[in-house]
């Protein structure tokens, strides 16, 4: 199937692309996912999560790797420790009020703001309806540290590519990314793209569009890019050497996300001689 190919320049400090994250630990995919790439086009489109994807899952998807980047660990915790009580932390739960009403009718002068309670900081957990008052209050008052493992990608790289017949939505696609409707990331919040994001628009395959362009500029000093870069692009099932990636979004709505099972081809580019260059903001 040929078409029309929109080249998207993902590079930034950092990026992450998970694939099975949960709370505790936020995992990255060595790559770009395709789902990733169309939330990205989606939150620049201006939609919601609910509304329905249309066009943008009917896209031929590629990525090719010009600076994979180096996997960094964040190790990241969340609440606990010592901190003054303040007046909403009595309000919002009558026990904790109880319980100090008697260490506080002894103090003198202010008590908010002097006195501490040891592990209360952080979000509460096992919300439950209290029995007496019908009141909405936490079984675990004390706040243990909740530790969480979460991967980046640094300096990493990346042309994503979508194929469509329509040049015209393609070109919406690229208009809305260089002016949003919505604030993009690269997988993450914490992971603003650098940059221009667009790049050429042009007949063609996945393929072609990935030999025809010159690597991206390095974003780190003295880094070398390989000469013939990874890319891993969209396969009709049953193609040889082809291997299944359950990054295929249905839908991004929180009541019902979905994805379903698409594949993909693993190749090396050999990028031409005389590839166009690329005239993007680093």
């Amino acid at each position: 199937m040929s078409g029309h190919v929109l080249l998207i320049r993902l590079a930034a400090p950092l990026q992450s692309w998970g694939v099975v994250s949960r709370f505790s630990r936020r995992d990255t995919h060595s790559r770009p996912t395709k789902s990733g790439v169309i939330g990205l086009c989606a939150a620049a489109l201006g939609h919601d999560r609910a509304d329905e994807l249309g066009e943008l899952t009917t896209v031929r998807f590629g990525v090719r790797a010009d600076h994979p980047g180096t996997p960094v660990r964040d190790y990241h915790v969340v609440g606990a420790g010592r901190y003054p009580i303040r007046p909403r932390d009595v309000i919002t739960d009558h026990r904790r009020a109880a319980a100090l009403s008697a260490d506080m009718a002894k103090t003198e002068g202010t008590a908010f703001g002097h006195h501490e309670l040891a592990d209360w900081y952080g979000a509460p957990k096992y919300i439950v309806s209290e029995p007496d008052s019908g009141a909405l209050v936490s079984k675990q008052l004390s706040r243990a540290a909740l530790v969480t493992e979460r991967w980046y990608l640094a300096d990493a790289a990346f042309v994503a590519a979508l194929q469509h017949p329509d040049y015209a939505f393609l070109e919406t696609i690229a208009t809305a990314l260089e002016s949003p409707k919505r604030l993009l990331w690269l997988g993450r919040k914490s992971c603003p793209p650098s940059g221009t994001l667009t790049g050429p628009l042009s007949s063609g395959t996945v393929e072609e569009a990935f030999r025809s362009t010159a690597l991206l500029p390095s974003q780190s000093i003295g880094a070398r890019p390989s000469p013939r870069p990874w890319a891993w692009i969209e396969a009709i099932p049953g193609t040889a050497a082809a291997a299944p990636v359950q990054d295929q979004p249905v839908t991004f709505d929180p009541d019902r996300r979905a994805h379903t099972m698409r594949w993909e081809t693993r190749t090396r580019v050999t990028i031409a001689e005389n590839a166009t260059e690329w005239d993007v903001i680093p």
